[in-house]
């Protein structure tokens, strides 16, 4: 064996990879944007904003404004920062700038972007890849969807090509222009990581991820795929610091489309709603449910006066399909909702009972408030159940306060180790409905507990917080 041979080896294979890399067939894998980006910088732009704000100034605690002479030129100067009482009661107006990107979607000027780029703005500059500025106007936005569509005037202007998200798939190549800190028409790119994401803060849109690099000032801007149409719109990233963390998430164009069309024609958005609350079911809840597998929107929740009440709905129902689209889970559900058109009929294929059921619901608006808020109560002294936990009485002024419209419920006091607390169930939630059965009494809960059958999971419904949410319970056989 010879070791100096194996060096030579080791040293030769990294050399080897390289030139691959760099050869016409290695990097004939990678894409190249740059006749893209030529294409489509032209009508892409850079958004600045400004606007003012009022801010307060105070004297610290304990102190006042001196008592000074009528002519004193420190007595304006006090009252002008301070107000005539020195508690600040006298607001100073203090501008605020701001930077975001946008694109031009009609050659008469029309630009799509972010709602939160013009919000509130008294002025927006418009600067297009030539330098060329323009004061815009804003025709509409939706804060929902983060959409806003402006306006400048001009004409022949280039516009982008908008494309088709549906058809993007997990792992292509898409590239970003805008103008992250201020720098006009930065290109970026990397892959889709995922389809379809629900954020926290909305769930009428069905976000694209992607790793492309997203900083504050490329909101608003056009997300390509490499045909070079428009398929989202950068909204927003997640990031523990403040900036670019490999987690960006976009609006689809075909939502953003739909938004500016509407904000067009009539000046405000209009989206489908069946008045429900709905949650994931996971492997337990799909065995209580009695389904061979986790999937669709479970309703934890039927709003009254609603389109789904009126349709005959139930809570525990579980929707598997939307107008023939299956409905994975529950993030799936509300972006078909809000797109169907309003009054219009919608066909679902619900599971209840273990039975599947074609039911039909007439799509109703989106109020602008639909989330029931919920407070928690305080505990009163009650018993306990198998289960491990201890129940209380509902009083009136409790389910009043928790917007609780059905006569049921009763309150969990405490929790100890046993199938309660393994299922979930936290003091102060209210326990509504165990095995398919209301609990309208804490005997009631008692004599339920005791019929539950043991080695398989069983759904309860608790209220916390802001809505109710199904937890799956299993008593030991």
């Amino acid at each position: 064996m010879n070791p100096t041979r194996n060096h030579r080896k080791l040293v030769f294979l990294p050399i080897l990879l390289l030139l691959l890399a760099m050869s016409p067939a290695g990097a004939a894998s990678l894409p190249n944007f740059s006749d893209l980006v030529e294409k489509a910088s032209p009508a892409v732009v850079n958004i600045s904003t400004t606007q003012k704000r009022a801010v307060h100034s105070r004297l610290p605690e304990g102190m006042e404004i001196p008592d000074l002479p009528e002519d004193s030129p420190f007595g304006d100067l006090f009252r002008h920062f301070f107000g005539e009482e020195g508690h600040g009661t006298l607001p100073q107006q203090r501008e605020t700038a701001s930077l975001g990107s946008g694109f031009i979607i009609s050659e008469d000027g029309f630009i799509l972007t972010n709602y939160h780029v013009v919000e509130g703005a008294e002025e927006i500059l418009v600067r297009t890849s030539d330098y060329s500025e323009y004061d815009a106007q804003v025709v509409g936005g939706d804060k929902r969807s983060d959409i806003a569509l402006i306006k400048i005037e001009a004409e022949g202007l280039p516009a982008l090509e908008t494309g088709s998200s549906e058809d993007l798939k997990v792992g292509e190549w898409v590239l970003a222009i805008g103008s992250p800190f201020g720098f006009d028409h930065s290109a970026t790119a990397g892959i889709v990581s995922a389809k379809g994401r629900n954020l926290p803060s909305e769930n009428y849109v069905p976000f694209i991820q992607t790793d492309v690099a997203i900083n504050p000032g490329n909101s608003g801007g056009p997300l390509f795929d490499l045909d070079g149409t428009v398929v989202g719109v950068n909204s927003q990233i997640y990031s523990r610091t403040g900036g670019f963390m490999g987690l960006s998430f976009a609006i689809p164009i075909e939502v953003a489309m739909n938004v500016a069309e509407q904000l067009r024609t009539t000046g405000r958005v209009s989206r489908g709603w069946i008045g429900v609350l709905i949650q994931d079911v996971n492997r337990e809840l799909a065995e209580s449910f009695g389904m061979d597998h986790p999937s669709g929107a479970l309703i934890a929740q039927v709003l009254p006066d609603g389109p789904a009440e009126a349709a005959g709905l139930q809570v525990g129902d579980v929707i598997l399909s939307y107008n023939g689209a299956v409905v994975k889970n529950s993030a799936k559900l509300p972006p078909l909702v809000g797109a169907s058109p309003v009054d219009r009929p919608a066909e679902l294929e619900v599971m209840r009972d273990g039975k599947l059921r074609r039911m039909e619901v007439v799509i109703g608006e989106l109020p602008t408030d639909n989330e029931p808020v919920m407070t928690a109560s305080k505990p009163v002294p009650g018993k306990a159940s198998r289960l491990g936990v201890t129940v209380v009485p509902l009083g009136e002024e409790q389910r009043a306060e928790l917007k609780i419209e059905r006569d049921a419920g009763v309150l969990v006091e405490k929790v100890e180790p046993g199938p309660a607390q393994a299922a979930g169930i936290r003091q102060g939630d209210v326990i509504l409905k165990l095995g398919g059965d209301w609990v309208n009494s804490v005997e009631k809960f008692a004599e339920l507990s005791a019929d539950l059958p043991g080695g398989r999971s069983v759904a309860v419904l608790v209220q916390r917080g802001k809505g109710p949410l199904f937890l799956a319970l299993r008593l030991p056989e």
